[in-house]
């Protein structure tokens, strides 16, 4: 059997912990919906043992943990402790380094231009953006849905197209503060550096801007470094190592130079990486210490919240339920705050789904390059939405939120049912201006 040279570089060492017990079956939704052994947890982790000791090519084990979410519900279950994030991306690195010398050359100088040049640049973000804005506000879009152009897309694009936030404007872009202040004559509780993500803040700026003034009004004072960047989680899931690092060294460089309380996000997914970006530098004399440091101060921005005065004085009389960013859950350990602050809006009844901690098929770009399979578990996870009666569905997350407003565009809920994300809930219950831009 001939095999790959990068074999003995799959974690071999952490596949051992597993004593394939099957306590991760229940919690993995690609096993649920799949019904196969080899896109279980456990089934994956003996593929990667299996390769590792050369009994399986690179080649063979590339569908099953390409077919996986990542959303780590299996170490949540798993009574053994394994670490599966570190098996899968220790894996990931290794098949994007076996594919990456097969790949066409136009191919592979395309994919270096996104994740190198595109997503780590504000600036190339923000045009892109205002192309979209453009886009939207011009009445093209409405042109392309009536005539019937958009069907020129591919599937997925067109669906998540149709499903996309209104995007805020140039202008109002520009007239974002750099800072912004707690009420007049408060002293701070609490100084704040924002991490303001790439697409979070490109595509959904109106939720970032919505987090700062939250955050000022319960009494903080907020801060956006500029030198910040992309937090790497979408390069990590690619497999692009040295990419990671690269963007996790410029936000630890950029956020040490403010003497901050808190490192807030308000993306679960951002915040899963940024909490783990000491693992990347282990070992390293130079960054470990440093990453650290970084990470005992990040923090999601529910738990910052749950520690000051939110005035939530607009009741909102909806029925809720809460769908987990499964990122958040599994690597934030967040999970207590984001209800207490759904509980605590007046009005608001919270009704959880059966399965609350069950993925959406998100999972970064997974409902981009796996669409049928990632709807497939979108479809269960409505059924379950659906059983709840609820009229809100809040998301901690962007990629779980358009995700889900998909789900309610699927199931025929339009005007019916709204996603949104936590921070438009809570923007709307304490009388911020939430609309337009």
């Amino acid at each position: 059997m001939r095999q790959s040279n990068n074999h003995h570089k799959l974690p071999y060492d952490e596949t051992v912990q597993c004593v394939q017990c099957g306590y991760c079956l229940p919690a993995c939704p690609t096993y649920l919906t799949m019904e196969t052994e080899t896109h279980s947890p456990r089934g994956r982790i003996n593929l990667v043992k299996l390769a590792a000791k050369g009994h399986l090519t690179l080649d063979e084990l590339q569908q099953p943990i390409d077919m996986c979410l990542g959303c780590r519900a299996c170490e949540t279950a798993c009574p053994s402790g394994v670490e599966y994030g570190k098996i899968l991306e220790g894996a990931r690195d290794v098949m994007a380094e076996h594919k990456a010398s097969r790949t066409p050359k136009p191919l592979r100088f395309a994919q270096n231009v996104i994740f190198q040049k595109f997503f780590p640049d504000s600036k190339k973000l923000r045009t892109a953006a205002d192309l979209i804005w453009i886009y939207q506000a011009s009445g093209l879009q409405s042109v392309a849905h009536k005539s019937k152009l958009i069907r020129i897309l591919p599937e997925n694009l067109r669906a998540f197209e149709e499903v996309l936030p209104e995007v805020t404007s140039p202008f109002e872009r520009r007239k974002r503060p750099a800072v912004f202040e707690p009420p007049s004559g408060t002293a701070p509780r609490f100084k704040i550096a924002f991490f303001t993500g790439c697409i979070m803040d490109a595509i959904f700026e109106k939720i970032n801007r919505l987090s700062m003034e939250l955050l000022a009004l319960a009494g903080c004072e907020v801060l956006i470094i500029p030198e910040q960047t992309c937090c790497g989680a979408l390069h990590a899931h690619a497999g692009r190592r040295e990419d990671t690092l690269m963007l996790a060294k410029r936000n630890i460089a950029a956020f040490e130079k403010l003497d901050a309380d808190f490192i807030v996000n308000n993306a679960g997914g951002c915040g899963a990486q940024l909490v783990e970006y000491h693992h990347l530098f282990n070992g390293d004399g130079q960054w470990e210490a440093r990453a650290k440091s970084f990470v005992e101060k990040t923090v999601d921005i529910t738990q910052v919240l749950m520690q000051c005065e939110l005035p939530l004085k607009k009741p909102i009389m909806a029925s809720v339920t809460y769908q987990r960013s499964c990122h958040m859950t599994n690597v934030q350990k967040v999970t207590k705050e984001p209800v207490e602050l759904i509980s605590s809006i007046p009005g608001v009844t919270l009704r959880e789904m059966a399965d609350f901690n069950m993925c959406c098929g998100s999972a970064g770009i997974y409902n981009f390059v796996n669409y049928e399979e990632s709807m497939v578990v979108l479809d269960a996870k409505m059924q379950m939405v659906k059983e709840t009666q609820a009229s809100i569905i809040v998301t901690t997350n962007p990629g779980c939120l358009l995700q889900m407003k998909l789900g309610v565009q699927r199931e025929g809920y339009s005007g019916k049912v709204r996603a949104v994300h936590l921070i438009e809930l809570l923007a709307e219950a304490a009388g911020l201006k939430i609309d337009g831009s």
